[in-house]
C-alpha cells in the first residue's frame, strides 16, 4: 500500500506522509491471511537460518495484539502450525512495546534454566483493524511478522546485559482501540461509530515516545558499564521517523549506527523490530560481540530497552 494508494483515498499526499513519518508504502496481508499464518512463515525462516527443527524449540511467545481469536492464544497456533504440538506456548499483548518485552523474558527462561531456546515472534494484521477514513492513523501501520530464537551459546557467555521497563495505563484512550474488550463490549452500535478501530493522539504519543525511549536507553547503558559509543547498532521500533531521529539525536548518536526500515514497511507494532533485526542480519553486518540497543514504545502505554551482545 504506497503513499500514491493512500493520495486515492484520503486528502493526503506523498510528500506530506513522507515529511511528518518516512513513510513511502506498507504491506498488508491477504483477506485469507491471519496473524498466525504471517508468524508461521515468520518462525519456519528462523528455524531454516538457525539449522533447527520446530520440536528443537522449548517455548513459543507471540507478541500480538490483533491474534487470530480472542483465544486460544495465537502462540498456540503457530507451534501446531509448526508441527511442535505439546510445547509451551503463550501470547503476551503490549503493543508495540512486545518484542521488547519478550526479550528479557526468553532470556530469563534461558538464563534459569528452564529452557535452553526460546521463539519469540513479533506479528501483526493492523490492516483489521484501520480505520481508513482517518489520515491521522491509516497511513500509519502496516502488517508484517518477525521472529528470533534465543538459545544458551555453547560458551556459556551472557549476551543479555540489561534492561528497563514500564508502562503507564493511567490514560489509554491516548492509544486504544475502544470496544471488543470487557470494558466496552462490542455493539452494533460501536461498531457503525468505528469503536473497533485503532484511536490514537498522535501529539502526545511522540513526546511520551522520544522521551521514554531516550531515558530507557541511557538507564541500560549505564547499568551495563557502557556509553553510546560502545554501541555498534541501534535497532528502535519502527514508528515514525522523527521519534527515531529525535530520540538518535538526544542520545547522540550518528544515523549510521540506526537500523531504519520504516520507509518499506510503516509501523507493523510488535513485529517491527524482530523484522529490522532479521533485514540486519541479511545484510551482514552484524558481528561476534557487537552491542545492539534495542529500544521502543507502544500502547499500554509501554516502552522499554534492552542492551545485548550478538552471538550467533
Amino acid at each position: 500500500m504506497s503513499n500514491a494508494d493512500f493520495e486515492r483515498i484520503l486528502e493526503t499526499s506523498d510528500e506530506w506522509i513522507v515529511s511528518r513519518t518516512g513513510m513511502r508504502e506498507r504491506r498488508y496481508a491477504s483477506d485469507a491471511q491471519a496473524s498466525s499464518d504471517l508468524a508461521t512463515h515468520a518462525a519456519d525462516h528462523a528455524l531454516k537460518r538457525a539449522g533447527l527443527r520446530a520440536e528443537d524449540i522449548d517455548c513459543f511467545i507471540v507478541a500480538t495484539v490483533t491474534p487470530d481469536y480472542q483465544f486460544p492464544a495465537t502462540a498456540c497456533i503457530v507451534a501446531a502450525n509448526l508441527g511442535a504440538v505439546g510445547k509451551p506456548a503463550f501470547d503476551i499483548e503490549i503493543a508495540c512495546s512486545g518484542f521488547i518485552y519478550g526479550l528479557p523474558m526468553a532470556a530469563s527462561f534461558v538464563r534459569s534454566g528452564i529452557f535452553r531456546r526460546v521463539m519469540i515472534v513479533g506479528v501483526e494484521t493492523l490492516s483489521r483493524i484501520m480505520n481508513f477514513n482517518d489520515r491521522g492513523t491509516s497511513i500509519l501501520f502496516g502488517d508484517g511478522a518477525g521472529a528470533t530464537i534465543v538459545e544458551r551459546t555453547s560458551a556459556g557467555a551472557d549476551c543479555f546485559l540489561d534492561c528497563e521497563l514500564g508502562a503507564d495505563g493511567s490514560n489509554p484512550e491516548l492509544l486504544f482501540v475502544k470496544s471488543g474488550g470487557s470494558r466496552h463490549p462490542m455493539t452494533t452500535a460501536a461498531l457503525a461509530a468505528g469503536e473497533d478501530k485503532v484511536q490514537m493522539s498522535g501529539r502526545e504519543i511522540f513526546k511520551y515516545a522520544v522521551n521514554t525511549m531516550v531515558g530507557t536507553a541511557k538507564l541500560v547503558l549505564a547499568r551495563s558499564g557502557l556509553t553510546t559509543n560502545d554501541v555498534n547498532w541501534i535497532i528502535p521500533h519502527q514508528a515514525n521517523l522523527r521519534i527515531i531521529e529525535a530520540a538518535a539525536k538526544r542520545l547522540h548518536v550518528p544515523r549510521k549506527k540506526i537500523v531504519v526500515n520504516i520507509e518499506n514497511y510503516g509501523n507493523t507494532s510488535s513485529a517491527s523490530i524482530p523484522i529490522a533485526l532479521s533485514e540486519t542480519i541479511e545484510r551482514g553486518v552484524l558481528h561476534e560481540g557487537d552491542v545492539i540497543l534495542f529500544t521502543g514504545f507502544g500502547g499500554g502505554l509501554s516502552w522499554g530497552s534492552v542492551a545485548w551482545r550478538w552471538s550467533y
